[in-house]
């Protein structure tokens, strides 16, 4: 394609709405496309495509241009490194692509460095989950990530979907082992796709699906999900149980609640209610009532680095210390919202023991009227995001 200093202007504007104004990358890329209407769907891939990539590997593009704060020119490297052909620019006259080029090889050999992680990270990821293991992870997360998504069988079933996709030029294939998940075998954007707008289906990754199949809801169960946000894994819990029964999503940002309600209607789900959390008498009049109570608390994220780069700057671990405060807090707090003989599936989309069965076992400690039944681990390198769920029972 033919490269226009417009697009690589806008690629240099993003950056910097990213690293200086702190925006996340996904809300910094749909302001520059609403800017640019005009934009055909080529262009606005080159610079969704060259910001992700430029997010995932910013340690290493400002290594090599000498700067954090020149985003155009960090734009220019990145060009170089994938060896994409520009015009001869003004702007590149005084960039040597043979020097960057031998720069990026010398830097194979410092991995923090050149799979572009911060030192902290790093060093935790080894800490962690061992040497071996954290490198696995960290150069699988810096992979683009799969576009997967949950048919929803409240309006179709998979062999449909496939079939009514393939119409229209874009194909599916079903991921092994998850039953109603399907991946786009090329990126599209489905946002647009008449059978979202139908209901059909939700992008939610395999991980994701897991966790609420992993929970186990039946139809004309009273099932909580205590930390709903949008409501990916509420509308997923409402379709395993046939729109039967009382799902109850909970969340402390009633705005997010309210993006639920539109997904709900829109996916035919009718059996779920929204409440917000407002101090603790919201859990206190729920209090032995949930069959099965969701708690996908909030984390690090580490383990969906693939689909949201950005968080690596953004974490810190101070950030991490806090949030596994807040994670014991909702686990001790919310826990009384289950009824003896029902479960509790506590989920993360972390990959740090730390915050996941360590989590668990201090909550057990001090929690003897619970029991460990089961837990699950999905890393990165799986091919899809990372999570962590375990399931307990309340025993009295």
């Amino acid at each position: 394609m033919k490269l226009y200093k417009n697009l690589v202007n806008s690629v240099a504007e993003t950056l910097q709405e990213i690293f200086v104004k702190n925006r996340y990358a996904d809300k910094a890329i749909e302001k520059v496309f609403k800017a640019n209407p005009q934009w055909g769907s080529r262009d606005r891939r080159f610079v969704a495509e060259a910001v992700y990539d430029i997010v995932r590997n910013f340690r290493l593009y400002s290594e090599l241009a000498q700067s954090q704060k020149n985003f155009w020119f960090i734009t220019a490297v990145w060009l170089v490194v994938k060896e994409i052909e520009f015009p001869d620019w003004q702007e590149f006259k005084d960039l040597d692509r043979e020097a960057i080029k031998a720069h990026s090889e010398s830097l194979k050999n410092n991995l923090p460095v050149y799979e572009s992680y911060p030192d902290w990270l790093w060093e935790l990821g080894i800490k962690e989950l061992g040497e071996d293991a954290w490198k696995k992870e960290a150069l699988s997360m810096n992979q683009q990530a799969a576009v997967v998504l949950r048919v929803n069988t409240l309006k179709t079933n998979t062999k449909k979907l496939v079939e009514e996709f393939t119409k229209t030029n874009i194909a599916l294939k079903e991921v092994d082992g998850v039953e109603n998940a399907v991946q786009l075998v090329k990126r599209e954007n489905v946002f647009q796709n008449n059978f979202f707008k139908l209901g059909w289906f939700e992008v939610q990754d395999t991980g994701s699906q897991i966790i609420s199949t992993f929970l186990d809801p039946k139809p004309n169960q009273f099932v909580i999900d205590a930390c709903a946000g949008a409501g990916g894994k509420s509308l997923h819990i409402a379709a395993l149980m046939n729109n039967k029964g009382k799902l109850i999503s909970l969340d402390v940002e009633g705005f997010k609640l309210e993006e639920l309600k539109k997904r709900a209607k829109r996916a035919g789900v009718f059996n779920v209610e929204t409440r917000v959390i407002e101090d603790s008498k919201t859990i206190k009049r729920l209090e032995a009532k949930a069959d099965k109570l969701l708690l996908d608390v909030p984390c690090s994220g580490l383990g969906v680095i693939k689909r949201n780069p950005d968080a690596k700057w953004k974490l810190s671990v101070e950030v991490i210390e806090r949030t596994k405060k807040l994670q014991q807090k909702i686990l001790s707090e919310y826990s009384q919202m289950v009824k003896i003989g029902g479960e509790l599936v506590y989920s993360t989309c972390s990959i740090l023991p730390s915050e996941n069965r360590e989590q668990v076992d201090a909550f057990l400690l001090n929690n003897v009227n619970f029991e460990f039944v089961k837990e699950r681990t999905i890393l990165p390198s799986e091919g899809y995001d990372g999570f962590y769920m375990a399931l307990l029972k309340k025993t009295s």
